[in-house]
C-alpha cells in the first residue's frame, strides 16, 4: 500500500483546514497557536522537563488512570502517541509514572465502574477519551484531576461552563464536533456527486450525538440529500444498518464520531467494501485500516498533546485553570485503493485538497 502525502504549498489547498490548536483566551475566544511555535514549544519543553520534574519530584511515583469507551486494539496508536509525548516531558511508566488503563470495548455502561476501578488505585489524575469517558469520569469523582482528550463539545453536553478557564477538576482538548459535521456530510457528498440518499450511522448512547445529527440535518438541506437515520450499539446493530441502508438504496454512509466508530472500524470497512457504500469515517487512523475517507483532526497529534496537560497538572498546576484546547489542523484523508475496490472514481478536484491520499 503506497501513501502519497499532499504538498504544502499548493495553491488553495488547505484553505480549509489550516492552523493546528486554538487555545481559548476568553468565552469563545480561540487564538491559533503556530505550528512551529507550537512543535518548538514541546521539543524546548522535551529537552528542560526531565531536568526539573525529577527535581521537583524526587522519588515520588505517581498513577495516571487512563479511561476510554474505546478497545486496546483500535486505540494503540493514539495512547502510543500519548505515551510517547510524557517520555519527551519526562515521564516514563515504570520509572516516576505509572500508567493504569482501563478499556470499555464499546461497552458504554461499562465505563462508571471501570472509572471507580481507577479511584479506588488512588490514581493521582485521570486522562479520559471520548465523551462517554468524560462524562463517566467527572461523575465519579469532583476532585481527582480529569483531562479530556477527544471529546465534543464540553459546554454543550455539561462538562464544563468555560473553555478559557473550565474550572473545578477538569480540562483537556476539545474537537468542537459541532462545526465539523456539516464539513464531513459536504465532503462526501462532493465525493459521490451522485449521492440523493446518504445513511447516517451513530450510537445514540454519546450524549455529543445529537448535536452531531442536527448539524447532519442542517447540511443535508442545503446538500439536497435526505438522510436515513441509522442507530447501532454493537457489531449486531452495525451489520443491521448496512443491510437497511442497501434496502432503501443509500447512496454513500456517513459515520458519526462516537467511540464505537473505532471500536467496529473493521467491520464497517469491510461491510462498506461488501456494499459497495463510500463511507465518511472518522480519522486517518481509520482510513490507513482500509476505510474510503475522513476528515478529522489527526489523532496522533491530540493524544500526544494531552501529555502536557499530564506533566502540568503533576508538577502543581490546577487543571481548572488550564484552558481547554482545540486542534484546528483538519486532514482530509482519501484511500484511492479503496475507492478502487467499491467502483467510485474520486473527481479530481476533491483528489487535489486532500492531505494525504493512500494509493
Amino acid at each position: 500500500m503506497g501513501v502519497r502525502d499532499q504538498p504544502e504549498d499548493r495553491e488553495g489547498a488547505r484553505s480549509d483546514h489550516s492552523a493546528d490548536i486554538a487555545t481559548a483566551g476568553g468565552p469563545g475566544d480561540r487564538s491559533v497557536i503556530d505550528r512551529r511555535t507550537f512543535i518548538s514549544g514541546l521539543a524546548l519543553a522535551a529537552l528542560s522537563a526531565p531536568v526539573v520534574g525529577e527535581a521537583q519530584q524526587a522519588g515520588k511515583v505517581y498513577r495516571i488512570g487512563l479511561l476510554t469507551a474505546q478497545s486496546r486494539e483500535t486505540s494503540t496508536a493514539s495512547w502510543d502517541s500519548f505515551r510517547q509525548g510524557l517520555r519527551d516531558l519526562g515521564w516514563e511508566d515504570g520509572r516516576n509514572i505509572v500508567i493504569e488503563a482501563r478499556f470499555a470495548d464499546g461497552k458504554f455502561d461499562r465505563l462508571p465502574a471501570l472509572a471507580e476501578e481507577l479511584l479506588n488505585l488512588k490514581v493521582s489524575l485521570i486522562v479520559a477519551a471520548n465523551s462517554p469517558g468524560a462524562r463517566a469520569a467527572i461523575s465519579a469523582t469532583k476532585t481527582v484531576p480529569i483531562v479530556m482528550v477527544e471529546v465534543g463539545d464540553p459546554v454543550a453536553t455539561g462538562f464544563v461552563t468555560n473553555l478559557a478557564r473550565p474550572g473545578g477538576n477538569v480540562t483537556g482538548i476539545s474537537l468542537m464536533l459541532l462545526d465539523l459535521t456539516q464539513k464531513r456530510l459536504a465532503l462526501l457528498k462532493e465525493a459521490v456527486p451522485r449521492a440523493t440518499r446518504i445513511a447516517v450511522i451513530m450510537n445514540p448512547d454519546d450524549p455529543i450525538i445529537p448535536m452531531q445529527w442536527r448539524e447532519a440535518e442542517v447540511a443535508a438541506g442545503r446538500l439536497r440529500v435526505r438522510l436515513q437515520r441509522l442507530d447501532i450499539r454493537n457489531a449486531d446493530d452495525l451489520r443491521r444498518a448496512f443491510e437497511a441502508a442497501v434496502k432503501d438504496k443509500a447512496d454513500a454512509v456517513l459515520r458519526l464520531a462516537d467511540p464505537l466508530a473505532g471500536t467496529l472500524n473493521a467491520e464497517t470497512v469491510e461491510l462498506a467494501t461488501r456494499h459497495r457504500l463510500p463511507t465518511m469515517l472518522r480519522t486517518r487512523l481509520e482510513v490507513e485500516a482500509g476505510g474510503l475517507m475522513s476528515y478529522y483532526p489527526n489523532a496522533r497529534d491530540y493524544y500526544r498533546q494531552a501529555a502536557s496537560y499530564v506533566d502540568k497538572i503533576l508538577k502543581g498546576a490546577k487543571p481548572g485553570d488550564l484552558p481547554i484546547e482545540q486542534p484546528t489542523r483538519l486532514e482530509l484523508v482519501i484511500n484511492l485503493k479503496t475507492a478502487r475496490a467499491i467502483g467510485l472514481t474520486i473527481p479530481q478536484s476533491l483528489l487535489g485538497r486532500a492531505d494525504q491520499v493512500i494509493e
